[in-house]
């Protein structure tokens, strides 16, 4: 069974993809992991191995391809472990949150 990677790791390896703009919670802040004195948001470890990881994403390309993408990256590796991806929102050029 291969070792487990860090919530962390699996954050950085998210957001280095181009069309992530950024981790989400999900819809009532569930997808997350715990550490003493702090909370990542957007990446939740299973108890039965798998992980979970809520993106917004850029329209920047077909999201059923970013989601592929994503999930294939990870699953690979990380030893094939089984990756669930949620797109929790998109962003456009023209939305407020990505000017100024």
């Amino acid at each position: 069974m291969p070792e487990q990677p860090s919530a962390e790791e699996l954050a950085d390896q998210v957001l280095a993809h181009p069309s992530v703009a950024r981790l989400h919670g999900g819809a009532f802040g569930e997808i997350a992991s715990y550490y003493p004195g702090r909370r990542l948001t957007g990446v939740r470890l299973r108890e039965d191995g798998t992980v979970e990881v809520g993106v917004v994403l850029r329209l920047d390309r077909p999201l059923p391809e970013t989601v592929a993408d994503l999930r294939d990256a990870l699953a690979q590796r990380w030893g094939g472990t089984p990756v669930d991806v949620h797109v929790c929102d998109v962003e456009t050029a023209e939305d407020p949150s990505t000017t100024g």
